[in-house]
């Protein structure tokens, strides 16, 4: 079995915050993204990228595949697990909801389940002869949750044929409503695998497929429930003076009234520009941050202490006794 490298496909080094993470996923989903790219290898390729970000956005499984990456990235005749080895994550795939689409590097380093213990589980309350169920992650991007979407998916379904199990593909449209959340679920019902002949030659009811909604993370905002998050840069000058500064937002950017004396941390509502759910529409909130320009010419140090000189403003001042 051959060692995965998730620093590599990611294109990040070892040490990278997730930050740098979430960014270079974003950008390699937006590459490889089966509606984006019809190039031959792209579907396997994104496939690839979304298991790395699927350990690597995750503490624990992040620190176990770093313990593995130690243990046996280099080992010659392919790579195996260490003897009695078991994951914490206990065969969770987090937001995906599904192994199914993994490499065997992924399930034998981390457990597995997914899909196979949920078409498992469902496969037991129903009749022997019903078709199996089936679950498969579907990535969006957030600008797709705002307006809902129509997708073209492809993907196998397990068919017994009275001898053997086999692969066959299925293709259909699925629309994806507006204000879909990361994490839901989508029934799709008679699309999973069909169900076995009876003895009287009829044949029972179809599988359901399951989707479950994964949202790309964002390179700007991040998610808070139906809200979105913006970090807002500021110069000192914009901060101390008020300005009107253009901001983005899902559908187009916007100018924004910054007050004076705004202070690093101050958040500003802007309301409806975040996500909306089934039933409300959330805000937009921009949190200032105070960046110090990076350049030092003589002439902006000379200003600097200029203003030192003028201002007396102690901002520890709370910390005299």
């Amino acid at each position: 079995m051959e060692f995965k490298d998730y620093y590599e496909i990611l294109g990040v080094k070892e040490d990278a915050d997730l930050k740098e993470i979430k960014k270079a996923y974003r950008k390699l989903a937006l590459k490889f993204h089966p509606d984006m790219n019809a190039e031959a290898g792209a579907e396997e390729k994104f496939k690839q990228v979304a298991e790395a970000y699927e350990v690597l956005k995750d503490d624990t499984k992040r620190a176990e595949y770093d313990e593995m990456k130690r243990y046996g990235s280099s080992a010659e005749q392919g790579f195996k697990p260490p003897p009695g080895w078991q994951p914490n994550g206990q065969g969770q795939t987090g937001d995906f909801g599904s192994s199914a689409d993994f490499s065997d590097f992924f399930n034998s380093v981390f457990g597995g389940g997914g899909q196979e213990g949920f078409s498992h589980a469902r496969q037991q309350q129903s009749s022997q002869f019903k078709g199996q169920d089936f679950e498969i992650e579907v990535p969006i991007f957030l600008e797709e949750s705002v307006s809902g979407l129509t997708k073209n998916l492809a993907f196998h379904v397990p068919v017994f044929d009275g001898k053997q199990t086999k692969q066959i593909k299925k293709s259909l449209k699925v629309k994806i409503p507006a204000g879909i959340a990361d994490g839901e679920r989508i029934r799709v019902k008679g699309q999973g695998a069909p169900g076995q002949a009876t003895a009287s030659g009829n044949n029972n009811l179809n599988g359901d497929l399951f989707l479950h909604i994964r949202l790309v993370p964002h390179p700007i905002f991040d998610v808070q429930g139906i809200n979105l998050l913006l970090t807002l840069p500021l110069t000192p000058w914009e901060a101390a003076l008020g300005t009107k500064v253009e901001v983005p937002t899902l559908n187009g950017k916007i100018n924004l009234n910054i007050p004076a004396q705004s202070q690093s941390g101050k958040k500003l509502r802007i309301k409806g520009k975040g996500l909306k759910s089934k039933s409300a529409q959330g805000d937009l909130l921009a949190t200032i941050k105070i960046e110090i320009p990076p350049s030092n010419t003589n002439e902006s140090k000379r200003l600097w202490e200029q203003l030192a000189e003028v201002e007396h403003f102690n901002p520890r001042q709370d910390w005299s006794n």
